[in-house]
């Protein structure tokens, strides 16, 4: 067995019967199966779930300064509104249409029904089955049918009429039922935590969708601006020449440098509605009547607290989808384990049967038959036995799945925390950059006009200026796409939830739950 599986009680740490054993259970007879009925009542074979520790962590962020904090799984809790901390009223619209209309989330809300229906089912096993049937049969024996061991020689024709209640009960001695409710329930908690995954991708996605529209917006009103620009500058470089001023070859390049920005419009608009019909999509609108209005990004990215608390990443939801997968993995390797052991049933019938549909409702029509039946496996050429290697295999899969999840977990924040740090300075580098530019710009206009250099030496500044302008405005959007990204690592948000801000309270600076 795993040694990660939790420690088994007397009850769970059952030996698997062997053949020759199974035969000394079948020889035993009826007072041993009251006997083991009552011994074992409450009791499950496989192993209890004790969650594995998911890995070796590290004590702090590399790119903060909080301590780590082995992640408890806690999908359910609240998350809010988290895209309302940019404070874009268009945002907060777009993510109540994707979170009423998405059709993926409605997709993962039917497989968590369906997960839900089927812990239903399995909690039914743990009550009697009680079935009525009835029946009308017209029915001819054979001539030829053995009656003591010879023929009769006689047909027989007859009438059959039966009313019956057919009962029957599994007495859950060796905790088959119960592993397998507990295997669904724990399916059900990883599907919920599938739909949150769902959700919180969705929200991610329309955010950044959103903001790479905004950024695009930007993009074309700063280019169809230069554009303006560029055009005074044609013609004022056209009537220098009429002058005699400039020369052909300004004209030329004032042209080259106009019609190059001219053809950047329809790619920045290709990509804007390639961008729109995403957010139509995600809101589950059909993109021939979806249309956002051109609006230029405004919005500041929202400060970062510093030190962010480790334990937000308990909110993540594949992380508890993962948890959940591994403790229904472990419940399965009880439900492998009964299957060695013998099935006992209580089973009852009571009713009423007669060959004249007048008499089928006298007294002297009852039937009934009460008694228990036992079912061992006595061979069955090692399925059983295969069976159980594999749900341990798959309880195994399972623990190196919740561990990968949780280094991923953590090996994303650390990249967003780094993607924080590194484009906020790019940013600052940038700004500086276009001011440099716009500044050579100044000066390469004014030693055109003062007629000592030609206008290739201003079309290269109005690249440059236009150039860093751009890049100013693409880092202004990945730098809130990001956010976006550190808020999903996250779980949503980076609010801590209110159970850990009480334990602080309690606990002081001391660290809560230190691995």
């Amino acid at each position: 067995m795993n040694s990660l599986q939790g420690k088994q009680t007397d009850c769970h740490s059952l030996p698997v019967p062997r053949p020759a054993l199974a035969s000394r259970f079948a020889s035993a007879g009826f007072i041993i199966l009251i006997t083991a009925s009552l011994l074992f009542s409450g009791c499950a074979v496989g192993p209890d779930y004790k969650k594995p520790q998911a890995a070796v962590m590290p004590t702090t962020y590399k790119e903060g300064t909080n301590e780590w904090k082995l992640a408890e799984p806690q999908a359910h809790l609240p998350k809010g509104a988290w895209w309302e901390l940019f404070g874009d009223t268009e945002l907060n619209r777009l993510e109540q249409k994707a979170a009423a209309a998405n059709q993926e989330l409605k997709i993962a809300v039917a497989s968590f029904e369906q997960a839900r229906s089927l812990l239903d089912i399995a909690r039914a096993g743990r009550f009697p089955r009680l079935d009525l049937s009835s029946s009308a049969v017209r029915q001819r024996d054979s001539a030829n049918r053995p009656i003591n061991g010879i023929s009769n020689g006689r047909a027989d024709t007859y009438n059959n009429y039966n009313a019956a209640l057919d009962l029957s009960y599994e007495l859950d001695v060796w905790g088959r039922v119960r592993r397998g409710i507990e295997a669904a329930a724990a399916t059900v908690q990883a599907d919920a935590a599938d739909v949150e995954s769902v959700r919180l991708a969705i929200q991610a996605e329309v955010a950044n969708d959103y903001f790479n529209l905004r950024t695009l917006d930007a993009e074309t009103i700063l280019l169809k601006s230069s554009i303006e620009v560029f055009k005074k500058s044609l013609q004022l470089t056209r009537n220098r020449r009429a002058g005699g001023i400039a020369t052909d070859l300004d004209v030329s390049e004032a042209e080259t440098i106009l019609k190059t920005t001219e053809a950047q419009v329809p790619v920045i608009a290709l990509q804007r509605a390639r961008t729109e019909h995403a957010l139509a999509v995600l809101t589950g609108q059909p993109a021939s009547s979806f249309a956002e209005p051109e609006k230029p990004i405004d919005l500041a990215p929202p400060t970062i607290p510093f030190g962010i608390p480790s334990e937000l990443l308990e909110r993540r939801p594949d992380i508890a989808a993962a948890e959940r997968r591994m403790a229904a993995a472990n419940a399965g390797i009880g439900v492998a384990k009964a299957a060695f052991f013998p099935t006992i049933k209580f089973n009852g019938l009571a009713g009423l049967q007669s060959v004249d549909i007048g008499t089928l409702f006298n007294w002297p029509s009852r039937i009934w038959a009460v008694g228990p039946s036992i079912k061992l496996p006595i061979f069955e050429g090692g399925e059983n036995r295969a069976n159980l290697r594999r749900v341990q295999a798959v309880y195994d899969e399972n623990v190196a799945r919740y561990r990968q999840s949780v280094l991923v977990a953590f090996a994303d924040v650390e990249d967003n925390l780094a993607a924080q740090h590194l484009l906020a300075t790019e940013q600052e580098a940038e700004a500086a950059a276009l001011k440099s530019a716009q500044k050579t710009l100044e000066i390469a206009n004014n030693r055109y006009h003062a007629g000592l250099v030609t206008y290739l030496e201003v079309a290269t500044a109005q690249n440059a200026a236009l150039d860093r302008e751009r890049t100013h405005v693409r880092l202004r959007g990945e730098q809130l796409v990001s956010v976006v990204a550190l808020i999903k690592s996250l779980g949503g948000g980076w609010q801590a939830p209110k159970q850990f801000s009480d334990a602080r309270a309690r606990v002081g600076s001391e660290t809560i739950a230190k691995p």
